[in-house]
């Protein structure tokens, strides 16, 4: 049992280099984000809470998926299967259980391991029949492929839109037009065959041009309710709300220029580590951006005309 989470360790920071972010940065900042957005999100709404426990629940289901419970029980005798998937559910729950220990939430931190050990017992069985509907064409495979595996968090995304309408905070709207943007951006962290590049028949720049078109008019697309209900409510500061979603769109155009830098390689660790300061100093996709997209170009030209 001892190796199996020593080897799920292994992945992770496998997975976490392959995208080109250092450990050291992943395991120090991103603990610090985590802390300072659940912070922000328990100060400024008093239903935090039960949305910080359905976002632990939503991580811990996946871990309830049946055809890699069936690869477990195969490789695991009864019982340590069972202690496997309760340590999972509360190691996945844990950065949810630390905060709410530190806000002194005894009974909700309880709760939420409670139902995390009686989680571990459950397995969802989902029909193989059963297709997610996006609202994409066929074309953008980034976006059908990790709305499918998002979905959950848009829903949650528009709830907390009408919470910071109803208690009129217009930071708790900007942060969930956001929210919809780094997801998004994660969706460009899957790489295609080289053949469906080539395929494409067209220039590199009319490649990027088109990938960055498509990103753009589908952020826009799952991110207008929020723009649109807080473009109404909060219209004065209407050229804040367009200055934060003209960020979003640079940003993922920014990553989109960094996957084809490398490709059909991950992005490498030098262009991991400029994305990551820019999230802590934005004026400097002025220089990366169009860094990227040179870069990109001459890569794209050994595949496309």
């Amino acid at each position: 049992m001892k190796e199996y989470f020593q080897l799920q360790f292994k992945l992770l920071n496998r997975k976490i280099i392959d995208f080109g972010v250092p450990l050291i940065l992943a395991y120090t900042l991103l603990p610090v984000l985590f802390t300072l957005v659940l912070n922000y999100l328990y100060s400024k709404t008093e239903f935090a809470i039960p949305i910080l426990i359905l976002s632990s629940i939503s991580f811990i289901y996946k871990l309830s998926e049946p055809n890699r419970n069936d690869f477990l029980k195969t490789i695991f005798n009864n019982k340590n299967y069972k202690k496997i998937r309760i340590v999972e559910n509360l190691i996945f729950s844990l950065p949810f259980s630390l905060f709410l220990l530190y806000k002194f939430e005894l009974l909700y931190f309880l709760l939420l391991n409670v139902l995390a050990v009686c989680f571990s017992f459950l397995n969802f069985k989902a029909s193989n029949n059963l297709i997610i509907p996006t609202p994409f064409n066929k074309k953008p495979f980034e976006f059908i492929i990790g709305f499918r595996k998002t979905f959950y968090i848009f829903p949650v995304a528009y709830i907390l839109t009408y919470i910071s309408i109803s208690e009129t905070n217009f930071n708790l709207g900007v942060f969930c037009m956001l929210l919809i943007g780094l997801v998004c951006l994660f969706y460009y962290s899957n790489l295609e065959n080289e053949y469906f590049i080539w395929n494409f028949n067209q220039s590199p720049k009319h490649f990027l041009k088109e990938k960055v078109k498509t990103c753009a008019i589908n952020f826009t697309i799952l991110s207008s309710p929020i723009l649109l209900t807080l473009s109404i409510y909060f219209h004065t500061q209407i050229d804040i709300l367009a200055l934060f979603f003209l960020l979003c769109i640079t940003y993922q155009a920014t990553v989109i220029f960094a996957k084809y830098t490398a490709f059909p390689n991950e992005i490498s660790m030098s262009e991991g580590i400029l994305i990551a300061l820019s999230f802590m100093f934005p004026p400097i996709l002025i220089i990366i951006t169009p860094l990227f997209y040179l870069k990109s170009l001459k890569k794209l030209k050994t595949i496309l005309l």
